[in-house]
């Protein structure tokens, strides 16, 4: 007999081409500060811009109680740095969220926001030089370098 309600998720990460500029004087970025401030919220946010995962799922692949994911990602979630991307179902039948990145990546800029259209400016030159694909892949690493705290 197969099965009626799906166990597994087929979410895929999609990137938009135009990111959300976030300046050190927005009220935001101070909200992603707070969501990174530690290790754990770190740990899950590099994992979900691998792959879109369920909480017990990133439970399982951090060796983290349910719990406590549970609390990491509510936390991400209000900042805006990820998003239920697609529900799938428990073995038991339990409906289970499947968290990723949000189509709209953001881009950190550690200035005011009076430098906001500089910036833009700026990024869109660098977008057509890498090409319209390679930037929200050059991001998405970028972002992954930064919380995990490699140069």
């Amino acid at each position: 007999m197969g099965k009626l309600l799906p166990t597994s998720s087929d979410a895929t990460i999609n990137r938009e081409e135009q990111p959300q500029l976030l300046c050190i004087d927005d009220d935001l970025t101070s909200e992603v500060f707070k969501a990174l401030s530690s290790d754990t919220s770190q740990d899950i946010f590099a994992l979900l811009n691998e792959e879109p995962m369920a909480a017990q799922d990133i439970s399982d692949e951090l060796d983290l109680s349910l719990q406590r994911v549970s609390y990491h990602l509510d936390n991400l979630q209000e900042s805006g740095l990820i998003t239920v991307l697609d529900t799938c179902y428990s073995e038991k039948g339990m409906e289970m969220d499947v968290y990723g990145p949000p189509e709209t990546p953001l881009l950190l800029y550690l200035g005011p926001s009076d430098d906001r259209p500089g910036m833009i400016a700026s990024f869109k030159q660098f977008v057509h030089a890498l090409g319209p694909i390679a930037a929200p892949v050059a991001i998405g690493q970028a972002l992954v370098r930064l919380v995990s705290g490699d140069e």
